[in-house]
């Protein structure tokens, strides 16, 4: 009962910076490279066939040219559903040295 209002925890692999603005980091499952993303909701992050909002992205590394997918599914008010990874593996935002 005590946790009616409770805001829903929030996705231990994105980092919202502000209202608008979020960020994600990934490392190649080849070679372990971290590979950092920013992306706004005007910007970056699109519609679904469900009608959900969708930011997918493909990755390249730097260093080694090592390639796979990122995808990262919101709801209509900007909730993160799911994180996943094709040729990466996430970064949890508590592993994170800034």
């Amino acid at each position: 009962m005590f946790n009616l209002f409770r805001k829903p925890p929030a996705n231990p692999n994105v980092k919202q910076d502000d209202a608008q603005t979020f960020r994600v980091r990934v490392r190649t499952v080849r070679h372990g490279e971290i590979v950092e993303f920013r992306f706004t909701k005007g910007a970056h992050i699109g519609i679904d066939d469900d009608g959900n909002y969708v930011f997918r992205k493909p990755v390249i590394s730097p260093q080694h040219l090592d390639r796979g997918e990122l995808v990262v599914q919101f709801n209509n008010r900007y909730q993160v559903l799911s994180t996943t990874g094709d040729g990466v593996e996430f970064v949890p935002v508590s592993e994170w040295e800034d």
